[in-house]
């Protein structure tokens, strides 16, 4: 099946894709996520669109799904931090996706739920037919997406609503923060305690085995209910669950009893479910919570801006102070290692031993080498500061700045330490680039990898339909081969719809040459089709008839509305028989591959219509009375009962009428009738000897027309609508 989900790429999606992919199912994703440059694994295809978008229709009719899960509570691409705008937006692009998905009529909407649109109350066990009253604006969002989907089921369409109790699962992203444990989890670092009440209880419900239960309303071919409530039926308190998380994190966390909480949680019941479609429950939160626990305080800092709260301002500036001293922290070192260096280079000068080493020259480069330019810039300042105090114990301050001997010293230690300095940042630099350079072509093997397994599906898929797709050989010899199965006078008809099936138009017409000039309609499957008359004088149409005398395809690249979009012509011995005109084609397909494809086609069906022109021909003796050119019976009951299925069909128009003789004036009204009646129309007897005239590509209206022309030539008839016999 072609399935489509409609949310973000959070953990929850990626469990239920793999698990559609372990079924062969084909996947598709829209959502308003940005392109962030990479695509999902295992995906066919992702739509990043607007939900709200009028190209929603135009993704539909693409995949033509016959699953369609709307993640809805579970979708992290609505921030409800502005609830008026948020619900608005949420209603709309749920009701958009809806009313395209409806107008297919195929397949199942499926609409995810959850808790929240229940308030508490009195009532804490709460079933399908309890009536909704959420507290939170999110809850009373998706409670109204509730109603609208049960307008949808109630107009006869299916549609499937899905009450998730209390997800949860793993934490891999910022995204997934928004379930009850991340929620403690959070509250666990932030504040070092956990507030939780023992009384309240409530049931969990892992995504893994939500994704089970979900799978399973995809594929049943029947569902008894609209709404159903998906449960683990396992009760725990709220206390028990902050035991489990206080268990799993790293630091020690404290358990504090609530007290006059305002709201109660509540929990749902999954016996509809149960009963009709059987659960089976693979994960505990007893001993999962605990492992997302320890997870999430290993990777705390993944995850903390995600749970901050706004308008701490404390916190900020707290944060902003840490920064602050991060970036001190090297000016301070330097500071406190200048001191020792200050009083080693005062011990060395008069030393024996010591007076030819440059302390100064060796502390500059120390920081050069650790911390780079700008540490080594400011090593030398105070170097420099430390050696002309050290100067002025023996000679006054102006001697020192006229010492040529102290700018040489300075001019050495700069130049050294920021050489030094200059190629530590560019050894970090270089190294950073590679870092990220080693991320870049991670990020791109991963995509090349998705790639590789997206080409590797295609090319499997289309492995697959090599033989049944609609345009390879195969298939086209299958279907123009079945025209060889109708009779010899019905195979024009079906030829058409032949035809249309192929091309992939709901507008076809096929057109017999009468003469060098004029030619007339005999079946066409739709109004348009007709648009150009019952007879059309083709050699008038410059444009196609030059490139069909030619023996080519004409393609309407003008799009011309004088004339089809593609036609083709069937010769035989070099005569132009049949005109092949085709309308509803889309631009894209106006192709040199279409137009081939075309010319196949023709010549598969003039094979069909060269074999029942034959046959007729070689009994062309036998069809007809005697000596007259009226048709007897078997010939034109055959000819009358292919007219009548085909104008059924909607392939044609014809119109049959009885015509009032005389055993002796049999022969002379016959005579009478050919004349007044056009080359392609019939005139034939039926058992009983009763006379009819056949039209062709006549309309009820333009029968009543012959009929009253008929009358003032003096022949009588009576429109007949089918024949008896």
């Amino acid at each position: 099946m072609n399935i489509l989900l409609v949310g973000n790429a959070g953990n929850f999606m990626r469990l239920m894709i793999n698990r559609l992919n372990k079924e062969g199912h084909r996947v598709f994703v829209l959502t308003e996520e940005p392109k962030k440059g990479y695509s999902l694994k295992k995906v066919f295809e992702v739509y990043h669109f607007s939900y709200e978008d009028a190209c929603v229709r135009e993704v539909l009719e693409s995949i033509m799904p016959q699953v369609v899960v709307f993640l809805g509570a579970y979708d992290h691409n609505f921030s409800w931090n502005r609830v008026e705008n948020t619900a608005a937006s949420y209603a709309a692009g749920l009701t958009n996706i809806l009313m395209n998905y409806t107008a297919l009529k195929k397949g199942r909407f499926v609409y995810l739920s959850s808790e929240s649109v229940f308030g508490g109350g009195s009532a804490q066990f709460m079933t399908e037919d309890d009536p909704t009253g959420a507290y939170s604006k999110k809850g009373q969002a998706i409670a109204i997406g509730e109603d609208i989907c049960k307008n949808y089921a109630r107009m006869g369409n299916d549609v499937v609503i899905l009450r998730l109790d209390h997800l949860y699962g793993e934490i891999r992203k910022k995204e997934d923060t928004d379930t009850i444990c991340a929620d403690m989890c959070l509250e666990a670092v932030q504040t070092g305690e956990i507030i939780a009440s023992q009384n309240e209880k409530i049931m969990l419900l892992h995504e893994a085995d939500a994704v089970e239960f979900i799978y399973q309303i995809m594929v049943a071919k029947n569902h008894k209910h609209t709404l159903y409530q998906l449960s683990s039926g396992e009760k725990m308190s709220r206390y028990e669950l902050a035991q489990a998380v206080a268990a799993g994190m790293e630091n020690e966390v404290s358990i504090v009893e609530e007290e006059n909480k305002k709201y109660r949680e509540v929990m749902l019941s999954g016996k509809r479910y149960d009963e009709e479609f059987g659960s089976r429950v693979l994960h505990h939160a007893g001993t999962d919570v605990e492992k997302i626990a320890a997870y999430f305080s290993r990777h705390v800092s993944e995850f903390t801006d995600a749970g901050q709260k706004k308008g701490h301002l404390f916190r900020r500036l707290g944060s902003r102070t840490k920064e602050i001293i991060t970036n001190l922290i090297p000016f301070m070192e330097n500071l406190i290692c200048f001191i020792p260096f200050f009083m080693l280079n005062n011990r060395a000068v008069g030393s024996e031993y010591f007076q030819n080493i440059d302390f100064y020259l060796l502390y500059v480069l120390l920081f050069a080498l650790v911390y780079g330019q700008q540490q080594a810039t400011f090593s030398a300042l105070l170097a420099v500061a430390g050696y002309c105090f050290r100067q002025m114990y023996h000679r006054s301050g102006f001697d020192v700045m006229l010492d040529y001997n102290t700018y040489v010293w300075i001019a050495q230690l700069l130049i050294l330490g920021l050489a030094v300095g200059y190629l530590r940042d560019q050894l970090r630099a270089m190294r950073e680039e590679q870092r990220h350079e080693v991320s870049y072509l991670t990020k791109q093997l991963d995509d090349i990898s998705d790639i590789n397994v997206s080409n590797v599906r295609v090319k499997e898929i289309l492995a697959n339909q090599i033989v049944n797709q609609n345009d390879s050989f195969g298939k086209l010899y299958e279907i123009t081969s079945s025209l060889e199965q109708y009779e010899p006078c019905e195979v024009l008809f079906y030829a058409a719809e032949v035809l249309a099936k192929l091309m992939g138009s709901k507008d076809v017409a096929i057109y017999t040459v009468a003469n060098r000039s004029y030619a007339r309609l005999f079946s066409a499957t739709s109004e348009k089709a007709r648009s150009l008359g019952n007879s059309i004088n083709y050699s008038e149409m410059d444009a196609m008839y030059t490139v069909l005398a030619g023996k080519k395809v004409y393609i309407n690249k003008n799009m011309d509305e004088r004339y089809p979009l593609m036609a083709n012509a069937i010769y035989s011995e070099d005569e132009m028989q049949l005109i092949l005109m085709i309308w509803g084609i889309p631009w894209e397909r106006m192709t040199l591959g279409q137009a081939n494809m075309l010319t196949v086609i023709g010549y598969l069906i003039q094979n069909a219509v060269v074999r029942a022109n034959r046959y007729i021909s070689a009994l062309e003796q036998q069809r007809y009375i005697k000596g007259t050119n009226i048709l007897e019976p078997e010939a034109f009951l055959a000819l009358v009962k292919a007219y009548l299925n085909a104008r059924d069909k909607g392939l044609t128009q014809c119109a049959l009428l009885s015509v009032d003789t005389k055993e002796n004036d049999r022969d002379e009204v016959g005579k009478r009738l050919i004349k007044l009646l056009r080359q392609s129309d019939y005139v034939g007897e039926l058992e009983g000897g009763k006379m009819y005239a056949l039209l062709a590509n006549t309309s009820a209206k333009d029968a009543t027309m012959v009929r009253e022309r008929f009358e003032k030539e003096g022949v009588s008839c009576q429109i007949q609508e089918d024949v008896f016999v």
